[in-house]
């Protein structure tokens, strides 16, 4: 090295260094020496002790007695680096002559090619410069907090700001190799991010899943260049391919290998074999970052048969407290959470995979994914941000479930109709695709154990799921209901719903027995509507005792189709003495704001004087037709008068509209009781 010149000034201060280099043989004669302390490893590779258990604190650096030392403020600058042409790096640390921690040289010798290229920071004129060993998970990139449901993410992320980036390294369509690509990709990308994001999308849009080389391990290709050239691997692929590509990039990247809970995962399995996983990490502004672009990519059949691409943006840069629930990896450390978790915290834990997290959803109870039914029965529940629609299936059916939608969520009671193991399933969509054709995404599983079976619940096969009302019929316009939980116990038979209507809704009823279905004339005259302004009351009368459903629909009264149907309730009655006869026949000419006030029934004693009191608006003359005929008088808005029974079989009323017309025209029918 040359002597340098300086000008002299008055201001300038002397500082004396001391410049140890020490040859490659005695680097790495210390380095043994290092390696050989428990915990003392640092730089490439987080230590593994071999017994199962991973070291869960960070590796500190040793000296050369194998004292752990305290990183001290001056080891935070960068050594001086250099390359030569043959690929030899020499870095030279310079610390105070009074230092008492004289650190060696370290002089790595870096092969061409090497698939195990440590990662690249900062670029000479080509493009590409020396290298520093990658940094283990320090303090600062444990999480010792849960997520904060403000984002699915480690980092801050903008998709909005990657659109461009996104869509420029879709198009890029290099092969050469994987350097080339690497090239090609940087012209977009400048920071350590959108580095990685550029890397991230080619890969998940390039690379599809090797099912064959999944079934079939001698075909499978897990070396970077092969993966690039064929466009195909599994996991072990991907994540190296990732990390290489890093590499060269210059952005430490690296392959964490471990167990998921992908493919063929079964509840409450435990993982006793080799790992069956990889994916990677990467350092960005700072801290380590996790992502898994092999489920970023897309999907395979329950056979594995047929990859499918759609694209996941949940596994880039996951947030570790949301990665944790499909990903364990060897060593702990690279959960980056504090505490960690263990194997067998991880095994019983509930499954949360990304659609339940890019749903909006935000938890769901019990935790647990085994749960046991109590007399017959269990309950699960989940919270979300905003109006989720949902399905259930419990061994493939949702007959026998009582499924209620909240403002936020959902809560489901269950009553599986024999012992045994059950396997419950939970599926959700966004409520804005209500008419759209988009799928409903499964969201959780469970394992239901019963013991004993609730004979005395057994739903009726009409019943519907949801059950009553929710944000869902008030967006129908069925407002302020008067009864808000799914199911209406009666000990009489009878009961009176109410709602506000929105505007111009005209409303259908009908009730089904749990045996089988009554006619549907005859389950309509168990259920009267009375319409007051926007007010609309249902009053029920049921025929006997038992569970009933009844099913509400309405249509625009301006529309001339035919009805929706919006939702159902459950109504029961345990009371065998119940016997209510049907309300009485309304016609046509029967209008929506008419009310019968009695008789209510309509079944008419025989040989009777029976009161009538109806409301009745706009009209001239009502006539009560049994034997003999009796018109009605009109005081206060209602029209009253007595009728007698005897020697009819059946009553009728009808209407005289106009004063000046002839006709008359029936608007009620009544039976009469026979002797």
């Amino acid at each position: 090295m040359g002597t340098m010149d300086f000008k002299t000034d008055p201001s300038a201060v002397t500082i004396n260094l001391l410049l140890i280099v020490r040859p490659e043989e005695a680097a790495s004669k210390e380095k043994g020496q290092r390696e050989g302390h428990k915990g003392g490893s640092r730089g490439a590779g987080l230590e593994d002790y071999g017994n199962g258990n991973s070291n869960s604190q960070p590796p500190q650096r040793t000296d050369l007695k194998g004292w752990r030392v305290s990183r001290e403020p001056w080891e935070q600058t960068k050594p001086i680096t250099s390359v030569s042409d043959k690929g030899t790096q020499v870095t030279v640390e310079i610390h105070p002559e009074d230092s008492s921690s004289r650190k060696p040289i370290r002089i790595h010798s870096l092969e061409k090619g090497s698939q195990r290229l440590p990662s690249l920071r900062g670029h000479d004129n080509k493009g590409f410069q020396g290298t520093e060993a990658p940094q283990s998970p320090g303090p600062k990139d444990l999480h010792a907090y849960p997520w904060d449901k403000a984002s699915f993410k480690s980092l801050p992320v903008d998709l909005q700001q990657f659109q461009k980036l996104d869509a420029y390294a879709l198009k890029v369509n290099v092969k050469s190799s994987v350097e080339d690509l690497v090239k090609a990709l940087l012209k977009q990308a400048r920071t350590d991010l959108e580095k990685v994001r550029a890397i991230w999308m080619w890969i998940c849009h390039h690379i599809e899943y090797d099912v064959v080389g999944y079934h079939n391990k001698s075909q499978r290709l897990n070396e970077a260049k092969d993966v690039l050239q064929t466009g195909k691997s599994v996991c072990e692929g991907y994540a190296g391919l990732f990390e290489q590509m890093c590499s060269i990039a210059g952005v430490q990247c690296k392959k964490v290998s471990g167990h998921s809970k992908g493919h063929g995962y079964k509840i409450g399995q435990t993982f006793t074999e080799k790992s069956d996983h990889a994916w990677n990490a990467v350092y960005i502004e700072g801290r380590w970052h996790l992502l898994d672009s092999t489920w970023g990519t897309g999907f395979v059949d329950d056979s594995v048969t047929k990859f499918t691409y759609r694209y996941n943006e949940f596994y880039f840069l996951t947030h570790p407290a949301l990665f944790i629930n499909t990903h364990f990896p060897d060593n702990s450390n690279w959960q980056l959470l504090k505490p960690t978790l263990t194997l067998k915290e991880f095994e019983s834990s509930m499954l949360y995979n990304s659609s339940f997290y890019s749903l909006g959803l935000l938890a769901s109870h019990p935790e647990t994914p085994i749960i046991q039914t109590v007399n017959g029965k269990a309950s699960v529940s989940v919270d979300c941000r905003s109006n989720t629609l949902f399905m259930f299936e419990l061994k493939g059916t949702d007959k026998h479930g009582l499924m209620t939608l909240k403002k936020h969520g959902m809560k489901l009671d269950i009553y599986p109709q024999e012992t045994g193991r059950h396997n419950l399933k939970i599926f959700a969509k966004p409520s804005k695709a209500e008419t759209s054709e988009r799928a409903y995404d499964c969201v959780l599983e469970y394992v239901v154990e019963c013991e004993s079976v609730d004979k005395a619940t057994c739903l009726p096969k009409d019943l519907h799921q949801p059950v009553g009302p929710s944000w869902l019929s008030e967006r129908q316009g069925f407002l302020r209901p008067s009864h808000r939980e799914p199911i209406i116990h009666t000990n009489d038979g009878r009961c009176s719903l109410t709602f506000t209507l929105g505007k111009d809704i005209s409303v259908l009823t009908s009730l089904h027995a749990d045996g089988s279905s009554p006619a549907e004339d005859l389950s309509r005259q168990h259920v009267m509507q009375i319409l007051r302004g926007n007010q609309i009351e249902l009053k029920v009368h049921l025929p006997h005792a038992g569970n009933f459903v009844m099913k509400i629909y309405s249509k625009k009264r301006s529309d001339p189709g035919s009805y929706d149907y919006v939702f159902n309730y459950l109504i029961t009655c345990l009371n065998t003495e119940v016997k209510w006869p049907a309300f009485p026949q309304r016609y046509s000419k029967w209008m929506e704001d008419y009310e019968i006030l009695e008789p209510l029934s309509g079944l008419l004693p025989a040989n009777r004087n029976v009161q009538f009191k109806l409301k009745m608006h706009g009209i001239a003359k009502v006539l009560v037709q049994a034997e003999d005929t009796y018109p009605l008088t009109h005081n206060k808005g209602c029209w009253e008068g007595t009728c007698n029974t005897s020697g009819c079989r059946e009553v009728s009323v009808m209407v005289h509209e106009n004063a000046n017309h002839s006709f008359y025209s029936y608007v009620l029918k009544y039976k009469v009781e026979t002797q």
